[in-house]
């Protein structure tokens, strides 16, 4: 069976780290295997201990499955888990796809991209400096800036207030559509459903 490519959602390993801005990617993970779940995927657990993750396979046809991962290594240390899980698998640079949260985006709003400085991130620095490249897709989940900007570390170590965090409830939803579609349709198509300006949910 064909893998055809892998999905890794960063954030910190723990319960103390959960719900916070900065695993926005694990959140997106976790959302997009409950739907497969529900479609009737075939979603199993891969034994990722070797390459610091947790790891699914998902199997959504007998010709075609994809990998999900959760590094555990800590954002800012990613790579050390991507990088040999794409080695290890033989997954092009290409195929893969990382999901983050981004301080540039509000609340509600994302983008699918290719490439791109890491402008700041650790984790996406860590996986580019792993890897060589920045030719990777990365689908960015907004969570804002804070009002003071030499305190976006616990910004994003941080929890949404109650605003946001309903703002962020609706988003997930269309999240998880977009990965769907990446998946399903491929990155182009994916990429026009994400970016499309009308697509941002606003505070009530």
């Amino acid at each position: 069976m064909e893998l055809k490519g892998l999905i890794a959602g960063l954030g910190n390993p723990g319960s103390q780290y959960a719900a916070t801005r900065h695993n926005m990617g694990f959140a997106a993970v976790q959302s997009f295997l409950e739907h497969a779940r529900r479609q009737g995927a075939a979603v199993e657990p891969v034994s990722g201990s070797r390459f610091k993750a947790e790891l699914w396979k998902i199997t959504l046809s007998p010709q075609a499955a994809w990998l999900a991962a959760m590094p555990q290594t800590f954002m800012n240390l990613s790579g050390e888990s991507i990088q040999p899980l794409l080695n290890w698998y033989r997954i092009p640079t290409e195929n893969l796809l990382v999901i983050h949260d981004e301080l540039d985006l509000p609340p509600g709003k994302i983008k699918l991209q290719l490439g791109g400085s890491p402008a700041g991130h650790n984790g996406l620095k860590s996986i580019q400096q792993r890897l060589g490249s920045a030719g990777f897709y990365r689908l960015r989940i907004g969570v804002g800036r804070p009002p003071d900007r030499d305190n976006a570390i616990s910004w994003v170590l941080g929890r949404f207030p109650a605003d946001e965090a309903a703002v962020m409830e609706k988003t997930f939803p269309f999240i998880t559509q977009v990965i769907s579609c990446y998946v399903d349709e491929g990155p182009v198509k994916a990429m026009n459903m994400a970016n499309d300006r009308r697509n941002i949910v606003r505070p009530a």
